[in-house]
């Protein structure tokens, strides 16, 4: 890519020969991997698969040739039982998320050369698995992977709330790569929710619990985090731009980096 409109580090649009010719083993195949799954009233059911795919793309238009990376078409399904309350949630199962990633992977790298991935993770909820996920594709299909999360690459103060889901960061993302699709009109309030409690169910690294977006005591219309309302597109961009910027350390492991485990 020659920069974030640019097409020509998009696997899908080379020729077979094309492929073969410009893909090696140095090569970084960059997947997307999203969600479909409500974001409250205000943003689409595929945040978090536009987010995924549009921070690949700004990745690649930055470091496309320093790392000769290549975007991959983007799976727009994960894990997310948490929203299933919610009319437009599709979640799959974990096993049936592993053996879509597992069955993808595999084609991809009997089809070319590479032996780079990176998984850029779009959805809070597929990150469990893909933090064990990364052992088993490594050694299963002989690759050096790992998995980038754009939301917690940049490190913007969040407010007085933890972002977990539809808040002030995506709404602010969403509002720079895709502002046709926000609709902050359709959000009419967002109450004050209980920090303490949304720590306790979400964010407590000592015990795990089965939270749900739907439950009033740790979201208000389906959203977890920040007044939304307060979002600008130069956030998005800010918070777009650190990201980019702190994959570079990822990137530069990566493409050195030897199996820890053999």
């Amino acid at each position: 890519m020659t920069g974030p409109g640019g097409g020509h580090r998009r696997l899908d649009r080379l020729t077979a020969a094309d492929l073969t010719a410009r893909l090696q083993a140095a090569s970084v195949l960059c997947l997307p991997v999203g969600s479909t799954e409500q974001h409250g009233p205000h943003l689409p059911l595929a945040t978090d698969t536009v987010i995924a795919e549009e921070f690949t793309r700004h990745l690649v238009a930055a470091h496309g040739e320093a790392f000769d990376m290549w975007q991959l078409p983007a799976v727009p399904y994960g894990i997310a039982p948490e929203h299933a309350w919610a009319p437009g949630t599709l979640s799959l199962t974990i096993t049936e998320f592993t053996t879509l990633l597992h069955t993808l992977v595999a084609q991809h790298v009997r089809a070319s050369q590479a032996r780079n991935l990176v998984l850029v993770n779009g959805h809070g909820g597929n990150r469990g698995v893909l933090d064990a996920l990364v052992y088993e594709l490594g050694h299963a299909h002989d690759i050096s992977v790992c998995v980038l999360h754009p939301l917690a690459l940049a490190h913007l103060p969040a407010g007085d709330r933890p972002e977990i889901h539809a808040g002030l960061h995506e709404a602010a993302l969403m509002l720079h790569l895709a502002p046709d699709t926000v609709r902050l009109d359709q959000l009419a309030d967002h109450p004050p929710q209980d920090a303490d409690e949304i720590r306790r169910q979400v964010t407590d690294r000592g015990v795990s619990w089965p939270w749900c977006s739907g439950d009033p005591r740790i979201a208000a219309n389906g959203v977890i985090g920040n007044d939304p309302h307060t979002a600008t597109p130069a956030l998005g961009a800010r918070l777009l731009d650190q990201a980019v910027a702190a994959s570079v350390p990822a990137l530069e492991a990566l493409t050195g980096r030897k199996s820890p485990c053999s």
